[in-house]
């Protein structure tokens, strides 16, 4: 018999694997990770416009009697500068943790540090 471990776990995704991703396959993703219990931190986060249909997909998907929601946290797109703007240089969104809401609670969140807390033992896979 093999003891299984306890403990908190959560997956770190590169910024690689979700590019090769198409923005609907990247939610999809997303989705499936957070309905099968994993928490996910995103080494590159969501746009605002795939965060509103990640929320709008998971209002519409989800099974009210099994899954309650999911949580989600980040930092928004870098900011450019005038020159930037000007060679049509974009930047990408920043780091973003994702979970599902009787999981992961955002207790803060500043400039440079986001902080939650994972609440064990509530039938993680």
């Amino acid at each position: 018999m093999i003891k299984k471990e306890t403990g908190i776990s959560f997956n770190l995704v590169s910024r690689y694997k979700l590019n090769g991703f198409s923005s609907k396959e990247k939610l999809e993703y997303i989705l499936k990770e957070v309905k099968d219990g994993r928490i996910l931190v995103l080494e590159q986060g969501l746009t605002a416009t795939e965060q509103t249909t990640l929320i709008e997909h998971t209002m519409k998907e989800i099974d009210h009697d099994t899954f309650i929601g999911i949580e989600m946290g980040g930092y928004g797109e870098e900011k450019t500068s005038f020159v930037q703007r000007v060679f049509g240089i974009i930047r990408k969104p920043r780091m973003t943790v994702i979970g599902p809401a009787h999981l992961l609670k955002m207790v803060h969140k500043s400039n440079d540090m986001i902080e939650t807390t994972i609440i064990p033992g509530r039938g993680t896979k």
